[in-house]
């Protein structure tokens, strides 16, 4: 069959619209498989804080210490940004009996690399563009001597 003249550069002009689509499909799934990965760390840090929080008699400033160790082997580089609160009078139900607990609370700023700025590009005069702050939380039972 002979190709219409109207057809040039259709190719051309398919290519041009799915491409940049494509590739925002594919930095988004690295962008939030990034998100993921930090929140996994942030769950871990306030774990391993919990676990030092609940001890008979803890050294003061000792679960934060250990909060921030693990941020940082998780390589999370703006760790000393992040809003870190001990709570060693929280309060938990076991089996319908209330005990006395610990409470490690994580607030972290994260920010998308790619995605803010184009979010900005996008929408300059909203808040799009700003960083996500990502919370995690544990709590445990208290030790007793």
């Amino acid at each position: 069959m002979k190709r219409s003249k109207s057809e040039r550069g259709a190719a051309l002009l398919e290519a041009a619209i799915t491409i940049p689509m494509l590739l925002l499909v594919s930095v988004g799934i690295f962008e939030f498989g990034r998100a993921y990965q930090t929140w996994q760390v942030l769950t871990n840090a306030a774990r391993e804080g919990a676990r030092l929080a609940v001890l008979p008699d803890p050294t003061p400033g000792v679960a934060e210490d250990r909060v921030l160790q693990y941020m940082q082997a998780g390589q999370l580089t703006a760790a000393t940004s992040a809003t870190i609160a001990v709570n060693r009078s929280a309060s938990l139900d076991v089996a319908g009996r209330t005990v006395s607990a610990s409470q490690v609370s994580i607030d972290y700023p994260f920010s998308f690399i790619v995605l803010q700025p184009v979010a900005r590009l996008v929408a300059p005069t909203t808040s799009l563009g700003g960083a996500v702050v990502m919370h995690a939380q544990a709590v445990m039972r208290n030790e007793t001597q």
